[in-house]
């Protein structure tokens, strides 16, 4: 089984209050499992749709252009691009106060 290859995180900003990172996913790439430790927004800077892998199996999510969502600290997943084209978008963590 070959392994996929990683998406490209590119922190824009770090600051006290947030991290900002945009994801570019080419064809196929993946982020590899990790668990999130902050609430976070994602802004979607393409469409598309990404393949989540979770502990409870495997979904879909559309990616809208500019159609944000939030997911909640403790999140844990593999997120993969199974379009045959990159998607991108860009995620804000909220740090604690």
């Amino acid at each position: 089984m070959s392994e996929r290859a990683k998406a490209v995180a590119t922190v824009q900003l770090d600051t006290d209050k947030v991290i900002v990172t945009e994801w570019r996913f080419a064809p196929g790439a993946e982020t590899g499992w990790h668990r999130h430790g902050m609430e976070y927004v994602v802004v979607p800077v393409t469409d598309g749709e990404l393949l989540l892998e979770t502990p409870e199996g495997e979904r879909r999510a559309p990616l809208l252009l500019g159609q944000s969502y939030t997911r909640q600290i403790g999140t844990e997943h593999n997120v993969i691009n199974p379009c045959a084209h990159e998607v991108a978008f860009i995620e804000i963590e909220l740090k604690s106060s």
